[in-house]
């Protein structure tokens, strides 16, 4: 599994015929899965993303995690994550997973972060066309890989 976490002032999505999800501050999360991602990749970026101090205390340090700030999460289903574009000009979609694997593990991969956050958790809807609109707080943004583990 491959993130883009971008710490947030605000950040919502919205998809045609829905009422927006919406965040305040928290960590927007765009999730790209992998063909060989499972439920032991989402048990190690959960606890890597809920314990990130990514966050300024009031010295201005990133010194805190999402919880010391009472922040949300925003989670954007993102397969371009995994984009090869080693050859031509036309990205390869190959490495991202098939929505039969894929969609059970955004669900788990929200239903975790919930659970073991214990913070609000809104979302996008897997497969569709939306509009994500924020305001990056820093600009913060880390790119976070489960099978790179740095």
């Amino acid at each position: 599994m491959r993130v883009i976490l971008q710490r947030v002032k605000e950040a919502s999505v919205h998809i045609e015929h829905l009422e927006p999800a919406s965040i305040a501050v928290g960590l927007l999360i765009f999730l790209g899965i992998s063909a060989d991602d499972t439920s032991e990749d989402i048990q190690w970026l959960v606890q890597k993303i809920r314990l990130l101090r990514i966050f300024p205390d009031e010295e201005g340090k990133m010194n805190l995690d999402i919880a010391q700030v009472n922040g949300s999460f925003l989670v954007i289903s993102q397969f371009t994550l995994h984009a090869s574009t080693r050859k031509g000009n036309r990205p390869s979609f190959i490495r991202a997973a098939r929505p039969e694997l894929a969609i059970p593990l955004y669900e788990e991969f929200k239903e975790t972060l919930a659970l073991e956050s214990g913070l609000q958790v809104r979302s996008g809807v897997f497969g569709t066309d939306m509009q994500v609109h924020l305001q990056n707080d820093g600009p913060v943004t880390l790119i976070i890989d489960s099978h790179q583990r740095e």
